[in-house]
């Protein structure tokens, strides 16, 4: 497994494009938790997994990227991207939020794809989001915004708010993102009262 994850690493260095798809699982390093894991996390890191998937850029070229999630969702996230690469569907960049110091706003101006960062949900001082179980995947930010109060995050997205005008990366119902989710269990957060469009988790929190 670790000599996959290091052929990976190659390829994504080099540039160079993985004819097919390629996956692989391994348990995280301090590097990927540096700035998203702190004391009173509600999952250990040893419940953790770097997922490195291959995927579309917006170019059309295949790419490596890496995500932090739970262990128990490892095996769901490397179908749904299966899925996504074969049906080329593009994603901006994935890279773990720590390479964003752990800041959720940096990493959504970005577009940056990402999942595990041990922080309440958006908008509340309490409790823990999806993303502090490494249960929930935020996915094309700019593409995908979420309204709250009437406001974009992150605010380039609001050119995206007009969800009847469909354009390459965004999630839209019955679309192959939502669908590929929707495949292993995944809720979208699309329908809720405060539609966060990026947001596909385990649960609806």
């Amino acid at each position: 497994m670790r000599a996959v994850a290091l052929l990976l690493s190659a390829l994504s260095a080099a540039g160079a494009e993985p004819s097919q798809f390629t996956s692989s699982v391994e348990r995280v390093r301090w590097s990927d938790l540096r700035f998203t894991y702190r004391a009173g996390c509600p999952v250990p890191p040893r419940e953790l997994r770097l997922v490195r998937v291959s995927y579309r850029g917006f170019d059309g070229r295949a790419r490596v990227g890496s995500l932090v999630v739970n262990r128990r969702a490892a095996a769901d996230v490397v179908t749904v991207f299966r899925r996504l690469f074969a049906v080329r569907f593009p994603i901006r960049r994935m890279v773990p939020i720590s390479g964003y110091r752990g800041d959720d706003d940096a990493s959504m101006a970005a577009d940056n794809t990402s999942a595990f960062n041990c922080r309440p949900p958006v908008g509340s001082s309490g409790g823990w989001s999806m993303h502090a179980y490494g249960l929930a995947i935020d996915v094309n930010p700019v593409e995908n915004p979420y309204l709250l109060g009437g406001r974009a995050r992150p605010p380039a997205g609001r050119r995206f708010l007009d969800r009847s005008r469909v354009r390459r990366g965004m999630a839209i119902t019955d679309g192959v993102l939502v669908r590929a989710f929707a495949s292993v269990g995944w809720k979208w957060g699309g329908g809720w009262r405060s539609p966060d469009y990026q947001h596909f988790s385990t649960e609806t929190a």
